[in-house]
């Protein structure tokens, strides 16, 4: 079985066709039935305009002093038109007159048969006109072809006669054979012109279509830089830069990969290099005392520590990714996670010399996952302190919004440049743009904090945003969702 093209141009040039095809058939037909019908009229005037003079003859015969009969035979020899057989009925259906059409040369013979047949029809169709007011038209089929008879009522001395004429519709038949084989030879040529023409305008058009699956194949990681051909119409010109916008973000994306890789490579090999160098150093003399070996192992272990901390965030972010951060949830307080946190983190800021301060606690129970949470709030305090100068303060605020809670943290530092501020939660983003800081805490690491941090409060639909930032001010800002029917059930408890 045939199927439907696969090519597109085919299609197009198949459907050019069948929309120009279709109604120029439904045209040829109805131009057809029109002419046919307009043909088949002016046969049964031109019949009617002859039976009209045949009548008016008539009366003139009758006037001249000849009988009725006499008058209808000579009428009927001498009022002839070319093919157009006339004959006159009595009442009872009989012939009272008729007279073949004069001057046949040059046209098909009737035989006997065939004028005894037509005339047999006539006079059975035709005899009931004469009970009629108004005029029979109708059409005999014989073995010659067909013909169109009209019978109307003659009154004669008060008798009512059938007047009757026969005229061929040969040459009728003639002419719509001929525009039959004319629509015949061309509506299939129409067609077939449409069908080309067609295809060639939809290889025209689909022209840049081919040329930017050309160049989109030719497109590579290695040159995603290059853009397809923006040309060719409205739609194609859309559909170009819709494809070029397509591949400006898959080029972005792989330049943060690319920045990814480097930047983790680059902070995995710092810890690394430590490890490795310490212990080459340790095992490079024979005899060590044992407080040089503590001190090794020490500096190791720091190093460890931070390698497994990159690790970890590494992995979290790839599972965030992936769509498959595991979140634990649970009905938990808000208030009582912002505390536990603000409180670990005291004893890095009484380090700092940094005042912290835990300010308008309010109530937010939410469904969420306590460790997850404390861990971005851990990040906010631990990236505030750092960034504190000794004797700054940083602020933890909170606030309900109708179904939300914002917990804002506030620090004193230097704060961000403006350049820098849209980039704060991109992975391995420092302003130290030199990386000279080697601190470590429990928090430190390679610039993940924050864009962690944010990967978790979207996951507990919530957002997490640098509000300002400014020499002195810095605010950071989490807002989640609360559960509302648990507050109200707890206000409900309160009242009663």
């Amino acid at each position: 079985m045939i199927g439907w093209p696969s090519s597109l141009r085919v299609r197009l040039a198949l459907w050019h066709s069948l929309l120009v095809g279709l109604p120029l058939a439904i045209f040829a037909i109805v131009c057809y039935v029109a002419f046919s019908r307009a043909l088949v009229g002016g046969t049964d005037r031109f019949i009617a305009e002859a039976l009209a003079a045949f009548t008016r003859e008539l009366g003139a015969e009758r006037r001249a002093g000849l009988t009725a009969q006499q008058a209808m035979i000579t009428t009927v020899h001498e009022v002839r038109f070319r093919e157009l057989h006339i004959m006159i009925l009595d009442p009872a259906g009989r012939v009272v007159a008729s007279a073949a059409p004069p001057d046949t040369t040059g046209l098909p013979d009737r035989s006997a048969a065939i004028e005894r047949q037509l005339d047999d029809q006539v006079i059975t169709r035709v005899s009931a006109a004469a009970r009629e007011d108004g005029p029979l038209q109708l059409q005999l089929d014989a073995d010659d072809g067909a013909y169109r008879v009209r019978a109307q009522r003659l009154d004669v001395d008060g008798v009512g006669f059938v007047l009757a004429g026969r005229y061929p519709l040969r040459e009728a038949e003639q002419t719509m054979a001929d525009v039959r084989r004319l629509f015949v030879v061309a509506i299939p040529l129409f067609i077939v012109a449409a069908a080309v023409s067609g295809y060639f305008l939809a290889r025209r058009n689909l022209a840049p279509v081919a040329t930017m699956a050309e160049r989109a194949a030719a497109i590579t990681a290695t040159n995603l830089h290059e853009r397809l051909p923006v040309g060719g119409g409205d739609e194609l010109v859309r559909l170009a830069r819709v494809v070029n916008d397509l591949l400006d973000r898959l080029e972005q994306a792989f330049e943060l990969q690319r920045r990814f890789m480097a930047d983790a490579s680059h902070e995995l090999r710092t810890p690394t290099a430590i490890v490795r160098t310490e212990a080459d150093v340790t095992l490079s003399k024979p005899v060590r005392h044992e407080a040089e070996y503590r001190e090794s192992v020490t500096i190791m272990q720091d190093a460890s520590r931070r390698l497994t901390r990159i690790v970890d965030d590494l992995f979290l972010l790839a599972r965030s990714d992936a769509g498959h951060l595991v979140v634990h949830r649970a009905t938990i307080h808000l208030e009582d996670v912002v505390d536990d946190t603000v409180r670990s983190a005291r004893p890095l800021a009484d380090t700092r010399g940094v005042r912290m301060d835990l300010t308008n606690v309010v109530e937010a129970p939410l469904q969420g996952d306590a460790d997850l949470l404390g861990r971005l709030l851990l990040n906010l305090l631990d990236n505030a302190i750092k960034h504190s100068a000794a004797g700054g303060q940083v602020a933890v605020t909170m606030e309900r919004d109708g179904d939300a809670v914002r917990v804002t943290v506030t620090d004193q530092g230097e704060g961000i440049p403006a350049a820098l501020q849209g980039r704060v939660f991109e992975r391995f983003f420092r302003a130290d743009a030199a990386r000279t800081r080697q601190e470590t805490t429990r928090t430190s690491g390679a610039g993940l904090g924050l864009a962690i941090s944010r990967r978790i409060a979207e996951a507990h639909a919530g957002r997490l945003e640098l509000v300002e930032s400014r020499p002195g001010h810095t605010a950071f800002q989490l807002t989640l969702p609360v559960d509302l029917p648990a507050i109200q059930r707890r206000e409900t408890l309160v009242r009663s």
